[in-house]
């Protein structure tokens, strides 16, 4: 348990700085920046697809294939690939605003930072994900913590003092870049560009799909959620706000349920007590904050209900489905499991079209519904024998 809080506490980091930063820049300089969390929210699962592969696939394949230098390998091909992905989206950021159905005049300075700044944390998690790997969490934790402590002052403290967005931008874009370069240079060890990206996409093509059906569904849902006027833009920025932070924490249970695995020395009836206490926290948390986040944005009380209720209850179904998903993927078929992902996102994603303000979160419970059946399925002949899932696999 002591180990999945330190990986669960620098996710927390890396997901909190965020959301406390745009809504203050909400109320130093314009408050229209609030929503650009929303605008830009698509890109996580850009930054989830590289870090699936050269992170964690990449690392993985260090114990799977016997190849050390994997990891390092994977940040170097990452970080190429992230370069040529957000660079694009960053000089079309005109287009990509337009998609998303708000006004370039408005967001288009933070939209350009939030891009280079995701860019960065993509750094940042391919490199955290290697130390993860060799069990040095105390010393993530502490990157963590000065990244991302960093990143928070120098941009509120800037914006405080100038009260100009593109020189806030600017001179903390700058920063969080060269602490990048710095952590990039301290913790690569030696690049032999030996990776065998199809083992790398194997070992987690679960997270890979997962990401990229995300991707699609938010980059068009929220854009189609959007045309329905500012009440629901709110609502659904409220409802991202309060859940996002927890549902980027819930990584943590499969972080360390798969360093477990591919180390063998898994417990499932371990890990999944462990998840139990930790999804329970989320709840009381998300909770929490919106009651104390609600009196700023007074989003539409019906509405923001909705959103918040589905959102818990998914919470709720998420322990009883992750690690079942991440043991079933290394040690049963990696196939199967992607396969059944692809459906499960096919039908969210699907549903992301459908001409209601609430086609996210219905699309959610249903792809949710689905994997909780699937997972079951696949698992039960293992329920069978449960003296495999426990510290030998």
């Amino acid at each position: 348990m002591k180990r999945l809080f330190r990986v669960s506490f620098d996710i927390l980091v890396t997901s909190i700085v965020p959301i406390i930063s745009w809504f203050l820049l909400g109320l130093i300089l314009d408050s229209c920046l609030i929503n650009v969390f929303s605008l830009t929210y698509p890109l996580q699962c850009l930054m989830g697809m590289i870090i699936a592969i050269f992170g964690v696939g990449a690392n993985i394949s260090v114990y799977k294939d016997e190849n050390k230098h994997a990891a390092d390998n994977g940040i170097f091909y990452g970080t190429i690939f992230s370069i040529l992905i957000f660079g694009f989206i960053l000089f079309n950021s005109d287009k990509y605003i337009t998609l998303m159905n708000m006004d370039n005049t408005i967001y288009k300075t933070f939209c350009i930072y939030s891009i280079f700044q995701i860019f960065c944390h993509t750094i940042l998690q391919l490199i955290l994900t290697k130390i993860y790997y060799k069990e040095e969490n105390k010393k993530a934790n502490k990157i963590s913590i000065m990244f991302n402590s960093i990143n928070f002052i120098i941009l509120i403290s800037t914006a405080i003092i100038t009260k100009n967005q593109l020189v806030t931008a600017l001179i903390t874009g700058a920063i969080i870049f060269g602490i990048d370069i710095i952590l990039y240079v301290k913790n690569i060890e030696k690049i032999d560009f030996k990776l065998n990206i199809k083992n790398c996409f194997k070992y987690n093509s679960v997270s890979f799909s997962v990401n990229f059906m995300f991707f699609i569904m938010y980059l068009f849902g929220l854009s189609n959620a959007f045309e329905y006027g500012e009440k629901y833009m709110i609502a659904i920025t409220f409802a991202t706000l309060v859940t996002d932070m927890q549902w980027d924490i819930t990584d943590a249970v499969k972080t360390v349920a798969k360093v477990d695995i591919a180390k063998k020395k898994f417990d499932y009836n371990e890990h999944f007590r462990n998840a139990l206490k930790l999804y329970f926290l989320l709840i009381l948390s998300v909770i929490l904050m919106s009651l104390i986040a609600y009196p700023f944005y007074k989003p539409d009380l019906k509405i923001v209900s909705i959103f918040i209720s589905l959102h818990i209850l998914d919470f709720m179904l998420g322990p009883f489905i992750e690690i079942k998903i991440c043991f079933l993927q290394l040690e049963d078929s990696a196939l199967n499991m992607t396969l059944n992902m692809i459906i499960a996102y096919i039908i969210r994603t699907s549903i992301s079209f459908v001409p209601t303000p609430f086609c996210t979160i219905i699309g959610q419970m249903c792809s949710t519904t689905y994997e909780l059946i699937c997972t079951k399925i696949n698992f039960r002949k293992y329920e069978k024998k449960s003296s495999i899932l426990q510290k030998d696999i």
